[in-house]
């Protein structure tokens, strides 16, 4: 077992689409900063859970709860996505 896991996301942005590769504690840094700066709900992560925490079915369920963090935070700035979401999306290598 390995000692983090590593969440493949797949991104979409109009004909746009590509995957970003994240830690956990990245999600959880990019949020404490949209908190923050933004005041978006802080409840919106996923809970970080300790036990079992690289079982398959815990690391299938919270990929798809990732997946639907990071289209609610799409959905919630539909015009400009703020620069650290950005920046963790790699819009800078895709989007033009």
């Amino acid at each position: 077992i390995p000692p983090f896991q590593v969440y493949i996301i797949q991104v979409s942005v109009g004909n746009h689409q590509w995957t970003v590769k994240h830690r956990y504690s990245d999600f959880h840094d990019l949020h404490e900063k949209l908190v923050s700066e933004k005041k978006i709900d802080k409840n919106l992560l996923p809970p970080k859970k300790i036990i079992g925490k690289n079982s398959k079915s815990l690391v299938e369920k919270r990929q798809k709860e990732l997946e639907v963090y990071l289209q609610t935070l799409l959905v919630k700035f539909p015009i400009t996505a703020p620069k650290v979401l950005s920046h963790f999306l790699h819009f800078h290598l895709y989007v033009s």
